[in-house]
């Protein structure tokens, strides 16, 4: 008989023999690969409408492919000692791209939030997720007692936040803000804030959210839209009705690829914001369900990192794949609920899958942070494991 053990040890690849996270690197290989798929199948309509060429967008989107390869390949070969150094300053220019875009930035559908490069524009706030997250971990490497202990160093990372809100709510884009403050609060809370501060931070967070929807009349029409779409099925809750309409036809193994009727000039947005419910429609809820689980699966493997990288000592490298693990847990959480009507619509792609040229270079760069961490990690444990042993 063979023994559970035995087939437990002969299924998990040998620590000393892979210095990267297999599933992690496989997770991100297979989700650009649906997204390919998925853009190509949402996008031919809208294509062949804006530009009369049906593989207009994802022929940008294989571009974008390409840089995203090559800026991963980068960021694992770049040592976290020069993003714990140059955090500081990634902050600046984070600041200062925010700053750039409202001078210089082109405005599309009233939000100015991509500065022109060539033939192509860059989302700013993309990048500014990466270098403020940066930035929080080297904060609380540097500042975990004083975080801690008082209320000046739990302060002092919401203060630097609430500038970068300030400059990203100008744009306006208030997604980017929530997921800057999720990430922001759940590191406080990993770093041992105090339970009352946690909890004072979330209800001041959802009141500001609140006064910040109830100010602007097209976020109140969204959560309207929201709450009672098919009161307006044409107006404020067409989209979500729509999305709603792809859901509910895809059964349980879909329509078939390239078969969805809504992304024929239905439902807005289709392969970019609203790519999950084309999704549905062609692939599905067996579709949905398999690419949710390697979602959860890339997120546990970012959390897990980030858990060894703090037990070897670690902590900025730790706190840094934490906030990657929470930005994209976070991020998926908003796409995949505002597509299915549990959560307000809002303008926030799905990692990896969604159209979206700034989201995917930003997010194959993280990945590929997250890959030098567990490899950095794997060194110094193999190392310290070394020097143990010739003693």
């Amino acid at each position: 008989m063979i023994a559970f053990a035995d087939i437990r040890d002969a299924l998990t690849p040998k620590q000393s023999a892979q210095l990267y996270d297999v599933p992690l690197m496989y997770c991100m290989l297979m989700l650009i690969g649906v997204g390919f798929v998925m853009v190509t199948s949402a996008s031919m309509p809208t294509a062949e409408r804006l530009f009369d060429n049906p593989y207009h967008i994802i022929i940008r989107h294989s571009m974008f492919l390409i840089m995203g390869f090559f800026l991963f390949w980068i960021a694992t070969n770049v040592p976290m000692d020069w993003w714990k150094r140059s955090n500081p300053y990634l902050l600046l220019l984070g600041l200062a791209l925010l700053v750039l875009v409202l001078i210089v930035g082109r405005e599309v559908n009233g939000a100015k939030r991509w500065i022109p490069v060539g033939p192509i524009g860059f989302q700013v706030a993309e990048a500014a997720k990466l270098y403020f997250f940066s930035y929080i971990a080297g904060y609380l490497v540097r500042k975990r007692a004083e975080v801690q202990e008082n209320l000046k160093g739990f302060f002092k990372p919401l203060a630097v936040f609430g500038v970068y809100a300030l400059l990203i709510l100008m744009q306006p884009d208030l997604g980017t803000v929530v997921v800057l403050f999720v990430t922001t609060v759940g590191l406080l809370f990993l770093a041992g804030a105090k339970l009352w501060q946690f909890f004072g931070l979330i209800l001041t967070g959802i009141a500001a959210v609140v006064v910040l929807i109830i100010a602007e009349p097209y976020r109140m029409a969204r959560v309207t839209g929201f709450l009672e779409p098919w009161e307006d099925p044409f107006g404020k809750g067409y989209q979500l009705v729509q999305s709603l309409m792809a859901y509910s036809q895809g059964g349980w193994f879909g329509q078939g690829l390239g078969n969805s009727v809504q992304k024929l000039q239905y439902l807005p947005e289709a392969h970019n914001d609203f790519i999950f419910a084309v999704i549905g429609e062609e692939l599905g809820f067996f579709g949905v369900l398999s690419i949710l689980v390697v979602l959860a699966i890339f997120v546990f493997r970012a959390l897990l990192i980030g858990q060894k990288a703090l037990k070897c000592g670690k902590e900025y490298e730790g706190y840094f794949a934490f906030a990657i693990g929470i930005w994209f847990a976070f991020q998926t959480m908003v796409n995949v609920g505002a597509s299915a009507g549990i959560l307000p619509t809002k303008g926030l792609t799905l990692p990896f899958i969604s159209y979206g040229g700034s989201s995917l270079l930003i997010m194959t760069i993280a990945t590929g942070v997250l890959l030098r961490i567990d490899f950095e990690t794997k060194m110094a444990t193999k190392q310290a494991t070394s020097r143990g042993g010739k003693r």
